[in-house]
C-alpha cells in the first residue's frame, strides 16, 4: 500500500512533465511553420512594393489595427484548429508589414548581408535564451510585469518617433527593443518549460512577437549604423 501511495505523486509529475514537453514541442514546430508565411509576406511586399505608401501615421494605423485585430482573433480561436490558420494569417501580415523596412535595407549596397546578419543575430539570441531557460531554476514570473511596462514605454516612444523621425531616437529605440524582447523571449520560454503556458498557439504567438521585434530592431539598427550607399 505504501509503495502504491508513494508512486502516485511521481506518476502525476511524469504526466505533467510530458504535457510541458508536448506544449514546448508543438510550439517549436508551429513557430518554425509560422516563419514561412512571414517570408512569403515579406517577399510579396518587397517584390510588389504594396506597402511602399504605408509611411508615417497611415502605416502606424494599418499596422496597429491589423496586428491587434489578428491577436484578438487568435485569442478567441486558440483552443481550436482554426487558431493555427489565424496565427499563420497573422504571420503573413507581419511579414508584409516588415517588407517596407527590408526593402529600405536592401537598397544599400550591402543590404543582403545586413538582412542575413539580422537573421543570424536573431537566431543566436533565440538559441541563447532557449539554453538559459532550460538551465535557470529561478522563478521568473515577476519579470513579466517589468517587461510589460517596458514594452508599453517602448511602444509610446516608437509612436512619437514615427512623427519626429529622429535617427538617434530610432537607434535608442532599437537597442531598447532588442534588450526588452530578448528578455521577453527568456521569460516566455521559461513559462512554457515551467508549465505556466499550456496552450501552444498562445505560446507560439508570444515567441513569434519576441523574434519579430528582435529581428526588426536589429535590422533597423544595422541599416542605420552599417548601411553602405552606392
Amino acid at each position: 500500500m505504501n509503495d502504491r501511495i508513494t508512486t502516485l505523486p511521481s506518476a502525476g509529475y511524469g504526466l505533467a512533465q510530458e504535457q510541458r514537453h508536448k506544449v514546448l514541442r508543438n510550439t517549436y514546430w508551429l513557430l518554425a511553420l509560422s516563419l514561412l508565411p512571414t517570408v512569403l509576406g515579406a517577399w510579396l511586399g518587397v517584390s510588389t512594393g504594396i506597402t511602399r505608401a504605408l509611411g508615417g501615421g497611415l502605416g502606424l494605423v494599418v499596422f496597429l489595427g491589423g496586428a491587434f485585430g489578428f491577436m484578438f482573433a487568435i485569442e478567441k480561436t486558440k483552443h481550436s484548429a482554426a487558431g493555427v490558420g489565424v496565427l499563420l494569417g497573422f504571420t503573413f501580415f507581419m511579414g508584409l508589414m516588415l517588407s517596407r523596412l527590408i526593402a529600405m535595407v536592401l537598397g544599400f549596397k550591402n543590404g543582403t548581408d545586413l538582412v542575413m546578419t539580422a537573421f543570424a543575430g536573431t537566431a543566436g539570441v533565440f538559441f541563447v535564451m532557449a539554453s538559459l531557460a532550460s538551465v535557470i531554476k529561478r522563478d521568473l514570473s515577476g519579470l513579466g510585469q517589468w517587461l510589460f511596462v517596458g514594452a508599453l514605454v517602448l511602444m509610446a516612444g516608437a509612436i512619437i518617433n514615427v512623427f519626429v523621425g529622429s535617427s538617434a531616437g530610432m537607434v535608442a529605440l532599437s537597442v531598447a527593443a532588442i534588450a526588452i524582447f530578448s528578455a521577453y523571449m527568456l521569460y516566455d520560454l521559461k513559462r512554457i518549460i515551467d508549465g505556466g503556458e499550456t496552450n501552444y498557439i498562445s505560446a507560439t504567438l508570444a515567441l513569434y512577437l519576441d523574434l519579430f521585434n528582435v529581428f526588426q530592431s536589429l535590422l533597423a539598427l544595422l541599416g542605420i549604423m552599417g548601411g553602405e550607399s552606392d
